[in-house]
């Protein structure tokens, strides 16, 4: 951008960044037409983009960038807007601020235990029969809230450690944005071949006192900690 430096500016870095963002931005639409993306400056100098999910987890991805302020809600559409017009590495800006939109703070981004590795295939499978059985129990209006909350995986660091439930909330995030690819990179769909899915690809669980944070190879979902919820064979 030519002229003074706006108040307010966006950048990705490189045109990978830039595709990265904007794809988390579109999956981010898609879910909710009052998307609001959150961008915020990461320790390690990435660029974080926080978005609330339909499914009232957290979903988070980073990119090579910046912004100003350090933290910053903008609305979904007008930032893809705004980034699928810019060149990498210059500043776009991207208009007012929203952040009244934005409710609670982030996940600190320190004091999480790595709890266990689950293979990626497995996740699909429990979304995929999550799916089935949302739209035989759902109504018009979606799935049925107790289906979303139940725990449908519990993992534990080995005997006797204490365990972590994930909720059909935080699987159906997880793929819903895409954080989930195949071998070859490829979005996994409702109807990709789970083999294409490296056997070995890990989906990583980390908790804190106040979260359960789970990482795929593309993005991450936050899911509150709550009591102990039992495990519901899908």
């Amino acid at each position: 951008m030519n002229g003074p430096t706006p108040e307010r500016w966006v950048r990705a870095a490189s045109e990978s960044d830039r595709t990265d963002a904007l794809a988390f931005i579109a999956r981010a639409a898609r879910m909710s037409d009052a998307a609001v993306i959150r961008l915020h400056g990461r320790p390690d100098g990435r660029l974080g983009l926080w978005t609330h999910t339909g499914f009232d987890v957290l979903a988070t991805r980073s990119i090579v960038g910046g912004s100003a302020p350090a933290d910053i809600v903008c609305d979904a559409e007008q930032l893809r807007a705004v980034l699928a017009t810019a060149q990498p590495g210059t500043l776009a800006d991207p208009g007012f601020t929203f952040g009244g939109a934005w409710q609670g703070a982030l996940p600190a981004a320190t004091g999480y235990t790595h709890v266990d590795d689950v293979p990626a295939r497995s996740v699909v499978e429990l979304a995929r029969s999550g799916a089935r059985l949302a739209r035989t129990e759902g109504s018009a209006h979606g799935p049925a809230t107790g289906l979303l909350d139940q725990g449908v995986l519990e993992v534990s660091a080995g005997a006797g450690e204490p365990a972590v439930t994930i909720i059909l909330r935080s699987v159906f995030a997880l793929t819903a944005m895409g954080f989930v690819r195949d071998a070859d990179g490829h979005e996994v769909t409702d109807t990709s071949d789970l083999n294409r899915i490296a056997e070995d690809e890990p989906i990583r669980v980390r908790a804190s006192t106040a979260w359960i944070r789970i990482d795929a190879r593309f993005g991450s979902v936050y899911q509150r900690r709550t009591r102990d919820l039992s495990v519901t064979a899908l």
